[in-house]
């Protein structure tokens, strides 16, 4: 199924029980869907797109770098990438309590299903467990051990997982490992698609994950 709609930010229209939050933003139909944990860890508040401060940038020129995005700054181009945040509500101090976390899953939960990316992104370890945990069976024999993990392909069920560390604790080679991940990634069949049209009546292709 495709999502029809030209909008960027906020596709869905998703209303929090917040009055600060960062939502969705990107392609609708995206390949790749990057994950992040939340505006007070990633920026947005201000701009109102994930990953605007200092290390959301960082993250940034990375994704560009693999042609993900096709301009950065305080309001990205996307090329096939979305972004968005576990808890998408501006945090009342440092992290949220996991009560919050519980709460706000639905709307992250309805944008992820509704976008049906090919390619989960988590950012961060907080974000990694949670997709390990919930649209993988990769959770119980993987240890969240970001350094390890960064830019590695770990295959899930209908999806798969590219976990990259904190941007905030990149040291000299994580840009680089991280582009060329992607890059490795995007050159096989990472959409793992089968046409089943060729089994019904017509020449109609039918892909299916």
């Amino acid at each position: 199924m495709e999502n029809v709609t030209d909008r960027i930010r906020n596709p869905f229209d998703m209303r929090p029980p917040c009055e600060r939050f960062v939502p969705g933003y990107g392609d609708a139909n995206a390949d790749f869907h990057v994950v992040g944990d939340h505006p007070g860890v990633h920026g947005g508040l201000d701009t109102g797109v994930p990953f605007t401060n200092d290390a959301g940038r960082r993250l940034q020129a990375a994704l560009a770098g693999a042609g993900l995005l096709r301009t950065t700054g305080d309001s990205p181009e996307p090329d096939g990438t979305f972004l968005s945040y576990l808890h998408l509500c501006a945090p009342d101090g440092d992290d949220p309590p996991q009560s919050s976390y519980d709460d706000l899953e639905r709307f992250f939960d309805a944008e992820l299903r509704a976008i049906a990316a090919h390619v989960l992104l988590p950012v961060g370890a907080k974000a990694t467990a949670h997709v390990l945990e919930t649209y993988t069976a990769q959770a119980w024999k993987t240890e969240i051990d970001m350094e390890a993990l960064h830019a590695k392909e770990l295959r899930g069920s209908g999806f798969l997982v590219v976990p990259i560390r904190e941007p905030a604790e990149w040291g000299e080679t994580h840009h680089d490992r991280l582009v060329e991940g992607i890059e490795t990634l995007r050159s096989t069949d990472y959409r793992r698609e089968a046409d089943l049209g060729r089994f019904g009546a017509g020449n109609d292709p039918y892909m299916v994950r």
